[in-house]
């Protein structure tokens, strides 16, 4: 396993593997001695970075949420985890009540329900510190200022460490970050967005945004964290859920034209390399000229075992060229 630094404020920054495990639907579509084994194998490879979300995951049972965060909580318990893992959440999305979602009925950003969801997410982990805490989805409804006091009070208090966000406009994230640059408080430091090799279409109104997709690293998000060098990127949803082996998942949103390209591209590396289609993507992420930690999620430990081994695959400078110029 490999490692990098995350946050830059020596009392709140932290190490974490260049892979990170996600959780999101541990405690319901993966059962617990799955997701157990999951978690076992992962710290066994040298894994500290598991990710989950206050809301994962309401779609599967009707309700709020929660299942994931109460997993990992019993999983720390049962095998003595202490501050060796980092654990990341997210509030913002939870469902306010059951059989709703975040697009009608948001928990939202307001100072109140960031203070009452981190408590509620601290309890359901068991720990006294979240190490990273991401605001989900934007709350238009709610100042700016607001939020941004609202996650540095936890910060000032010591039950939050880092803070991130998540499916942000670039622009509103740098107008958080300069109102809590301005104010001496600590902002965004981790970013949570979509990114893989292939790139969709995303400039189709959607139920979020009606400006297109507002969760995937396009030019102007890319731009910003070249800038600023010192924000990390973690980028889910990497292997496009399964379609880089299986093409045919592909949805209409991967029909471009530069798509059959990068499709032959990639499997001409996997070939030269003795890899796989996904060990590929994994390892263009890692190494790229805006490094991300890719975020994965597994529902077996041999889905693991082939990512973990993409840590170490080193793309050749040509490689990479094969791969950026196929359009």
């Amino acid at each position: 396993m490999r490692y990098r630094t995350i946050g830059t404020d020596p009392t709140t920054r932290r190490e974490v593997s260049v892979l990170s495990l996600g959780a999101m639907l541990f405690g319901t579509a993966t059962d617990e001695a799955t997701a157990y084994a999951i978690l076992d194998r992962y710290v066994e490879a040298g894994g500290t970075f598991v990710d989950t979300s206050d809301n994962y995951a309401f779609w599967e049972n009707g309700g709020q949420g929660g299942e994931s965060e109460e997993l990992l909580g019993r999983w720390r318990r049962s095998h003595g985890v202490g501050d060796e893992i980092v654990f990341a959440t997210k509030l913002g999305a939870r469902p306010l009540a059951p059989g709703t979602s975040f697009l009608d009925n948001p928990e939202g950003l307001s100072a109140k329900v960031i203070r009452e969801s981190a408590e509620r997410s601290r309890e359901r982990l068991g720990v006294d510190r979240i190490d990273l805490l991401y605001a989900h989805l934007e709350d238009k409804t709610v100042p700016l200022r607001e939020t941004v006091e609202g996650f540095a009070e936890l910060v000032a208090e010591g039950t939050v460490g880092l803070l991130g966000a998540s499916n942000h406009r670039a622009w509103r994230v740098e107008r958080a970050r300069g109102i809590a640059a301005a104010a001496g408080l600590p902002g965004y430091e981790v970013l949570q967005y979509h990114r893989s090799y292939l790139p969709p279409r995303v400039d189709l109104p959607n139920a979020l945004d009606r400006d297109g997709d507002v969760g995937w690293v396009g030019p102007d998000l890319a731009s910003y964290l070249r800038a600023e060098p010192q924000l990390t990127l973690v980028a889910y949803s990497p292997l496009l859920r399964g379609a880089y082996a299986k093409p045919e998942r592909l949805g209409d949103a991967y029909a471009l034209p530069g798509t059959p390209a990068r499709l032959a591209a990639l499997r001409a590396v996997a070939t030269e390399t003795g890899a796989t289609v996904n060990q590929v993507v994994l390892a263009w992420l890692l190494g790229g000229d805006v490094p991300a930690i890719p975020l994965v999620g597994f529902s077996s430990v041999a889905q693991l075992d082939e990512a973990l081994a993409a840590v170490d695959l080193e793309l050749t400078a040509g490689q990479r060229a094969t791969l950026d110029g196929a359009h």
